[in-house]
């Protein structure tokens, strides 16, 4: 039996597989892009003109999650909370024992005194006020900062810190960040820098750092230090990424076996169709 549709309808029913087709395509593009947008670019600090760097970073790599933590909790929780993120989590992730955890990663107490559970958020213990009247500003939960600033930003920032004389207080500055209220805590380990300028006015630019003081690192040991530390703000600001780009690739691995299923059955259905 020979079915015969006008001419009008056919175009209408084409029209509708078609798009169904491409829908299904566009949404296995839209799954799989963060995978494909994840790839840096060049790009500068937001406010200094200065030319961010770009740390060969793996958040797949448990050993420098595990050392960017230590460093975290050893340099960085002191005055900046990361309440998003849970101790029990980082152990699961970063491939660690709670009882490692609990050791090596905690030295927090709650409001009883008592030691910080491993299912707690990791949070300090600096009241608001406090970081107020010590640094002018409340220290920013950093959980989130690789993505609001990014990468780049994080790892340039911790590599620029100078000595600054007419900075009260903090007595340095920064070149991706200038005038920012944070002290350089990782002094000891990367030594006392002063810029390079050549030029003048608008011509001056910066072409390096001299050293002032030796830190206890090599520039080498030093890259590689706030390359970890990078690498666990990465991974704190999106620690399900890996699970979410893997679960895409196979939705659009099925919407693509789909489509091509879809398309054989509209030629078996349309086969008798004029």
């Amino acid at each position: 039996m020979r079915v015969t549709l006008t001419s009008a309808f056919a175009k209408k029913v084409k029209a509708a597989i078609f798009s169904t087709s491409m829908t299904a395509l566009l949404l296995a593009a839209a799954v799989s892009a963060p995978v494909f947008l994840s790839v840096s670019t060049p790009a500068f600090a937001a406010g200094s003109g200065f030319a961010l760097e770009t740390p060969q970073i793996d958040t797949s790599n448990q050993k420098s999650l595990q050392r960017g933590a230590k460093a975290y909790v050893n340099y960085c929780m002191g005055c900046h909370t990361a309440d998003y993120q849970r101790y029990s989590r980082l152990a699961q992730d970063l491939g660690l024992s709670e009882e490692d955890v609990a050791n090596n990663l905690i030295f927090t107490t709650d409001k009883a005194g008592e030691p910080t559970k491993v299912g707690s958020l990791m949070v300090n213990n600096m009241t608001e006020d406090y970081g107020r009247n010590s640094f002018g500003v409340v220290p920013p939960n950093l959980a989130l900062t690789a993505r609001s600033r990014g990468e780049d930003w994080i790892y340039t920032y911790l590599k620029t810190f100078y000595l600054d004389e007419e900075r009260g207080g903090v007595g340095v500055n920064n070149l991706v960040y200038p005038g920012a209220a944070m002290p350089h805590v990782l002094w000891e380990q990367q030594g006392w820098k002063k810029p390079i300028y050549e030029g003048e006015g608008d011509a001056k630019h910066f072409v390096g750092f001299e050293t002032v003081t030796e830190g206890t690192m090599s520039d080498q040991q030093y890259d590689a230090l706030i390359t970890d530390i990078t690498a666990f703000m990465s991974y704190m600001a999106d620690p399900i990424k890996h699970t979410r780009h893997r679960i895409g690739m196979f939705v659009m691995l099925f919407l693509l076996v789909l489509t091509v299923i879809s398309y054989f059955l509209k030629k078996e259905y349309w086969k008798d169709v004029i």
